[in-house]
């Protein structure tokens, strides 16, 4: 048992959170002359290991999950979802969210070809939900900062938010409320070929480069924020504003997400920079919730397809949801970090 244990600690530590390469840098601006110790060299230090080990592990994540997702083009999740009925339907949904693209604006245009499909409105909010909130990779990512048990947690609350989330809009019955050229439109059956395993890598390599164009320069700044947060703000302002001593940390940290726009591989390195400040486990997850489900410019581009009554409704749920997530980690934070 100590032997899995201790192998399971190297993998996390140094396979999945790349240790060594933050050892190496360190060493590196040591031997150039920069105090890692001090604020200019210790925020070098953590930009250039966390930008390296993110894209690195992007890249990695990318083709995998772009490989699986091969499997699912919208026809084929389309036929898949349109199968089942009730919450099952819901369940597979969110499920089918989590192998799709990693932004909120990249799942709304799916939402709404899936919404003009015909499928139930409450299956196709609860893929819109999953979609940018939980995905394979911020199952990897979360693990190799915080652990197994936060990251298998966080996935299945976030599951969880997008199955309840879907359902209350499916009982709510507010078809009418999506905007008439979604509920007019229609989506042809394309037959779909089958892939070859090089036609399944030559698409899954297009995404990483695709994905990575897009994703770089909210990399660059969420690891830059992160770097000024970890190196340049006293510890006891962060425990002030976001540790155990300010019961609003959470609905802080949930509104303050929603002017910014990143995936979660933007928000990982300001969400380590938070936690390692002092800030609860709870305000740093629902901070990463707010920034990928709720931010502006998705909320401006779902609002082109459906009306306000609905998309307030969507943000009510998605709110409170991220509120009870994030108080709940603060409360079981002693028992899984």
């Amino acid at each position: 048992m100590e032997t899995l244990k201790s192998g399971w600690i190297f993998f996390q530590d140094e396979i999945l959170g790349m240790k060594w390469l933050n050892r190496f840098i360190g060493s590196l601006l040591d031997a150039c002359g920069l105090d890692t110790a001090g604020k200019l060299g210790g925020s070098v230090q953590f930009f250039l290991y966390d930008t390296i080990k993110i894209m690195v592990l992007l890249g990695v994540l990318i083709l995998l999950i772009s490989y699986i997702q091969s499997y699912f083009p919208p026809e084929r999740t389309k036929k898949i979802l349109g199968s089942f009925h009730g919450i099952g339907a819901n369940v597979l949904a969110a499920l089918l969210g989590t192998v799709t693209p990693f932004c909120s604006c990249s799942s709304i245009p799916l939402f709404m070809g899936f919404t003009s499909a015909g499928l139930p409105l409450g299956v196709t909010f609860s893929f819109l939900i999953s979609s940018p909130m939980v995905d394979l990779g911020s199952l990897v990512l979360l693990m190799s900062i915080f652990g197994w048990k936060v990251a298998i947690t966080y996935v299945v609350l976030g599951l969880v938010i997008a199955v309840a989330g879907g359902t209350i809009i499916e009982k709510l019955h507010l078809d009418n409320y999506v905007e008439e050229f979604i509920r007019k439109g229609h989506s042809a059956d394309v037959a779909g070929e089958e892939l070859h395993f090089k036609d399944r890598m030559k698409y899954a390599w297009e995404q990483v480069v695709s994905t990575a164009q897009k994703v770089v320069p909210y990399v660059l700044i969420g690891v830059a924020i992160g770097a000024f947060i970890h190196n340049w703000i006293p510890e006891d302002f962060i425990v002030r504003v976001l540790g155990t001593g300010n019961p609003f940390g959470v609905i802080i940290a949930t509104v303050a997400g929603v002017p910014m726009y990143a995936d979660i591989f933007g928000t990982i390195p300001i969400a380590e920079a938070l936690l390692t400040k002092g800030a609860r486990l709870g305000v740093v997850l629902a901070f990463m919730m707010g920034v990928t489900t709720l931010s502006l410019p998705s909320m401006i581009m779902l609002r082109k397809a459906v009306k306000p009554k609905l998309l307030t409704i969507f943000i009510t749920i998605c709110t409170l949801g991220i509120i009870f997530v994030g108080y709940f980690f603060n409360v079981i934070q002693p028992f899984i970090i």
